[in-house]
């Protein structure tokens, strides 16, 4: 994916996730189901985006993703959240709920 297209994805969409991984990262692997589900079910606006960090380098390096996992969302076109490792996604989920309720009412 290029950079252009990515912008315009954020920019034209309510949600955007972006999901840096790598292709040899265990917890990277082990949190994208984690993530995957959480996104379908409670916000289903939100399009998800799975980017390999090291096939993607340039991307990585744009938004500033020096480690992974790396999840980056935004809403209305702005970064709203930036977790990494040790992400609690029940709290995540309240954080984007909040906001993602008022952005779909």
């Amino acid at each position: 994916m290029e950079l252009e297209e990515l912008q315009e994805i954020i920019k034209n969409e309510m949600g955007v996730l972006l999901y840096f991984s790598g292709e040899n990262c265990n917890v990277c692997h082990a949190l994208r189901p984690k993530f995957k589900e959480l996104f379908e079910t409670r916000f289903p606006l939100i399009r998800q985006i799975y980017l390999d960090a090291h096939e993607n380098s340039a991307l990585s390096v744009y938004f500033q993703v020096f480690s992974a996992p790396t999840m980056i969302l935004f809403l209305d076109g702005r970064e709203f959240a930036r977790e990494g490792r040790n992400v609690s996604l029940d709290q995540l989920a309240q954080r984007v709920g909040r906001l993602y309720d008022i952005l779909n009412s």
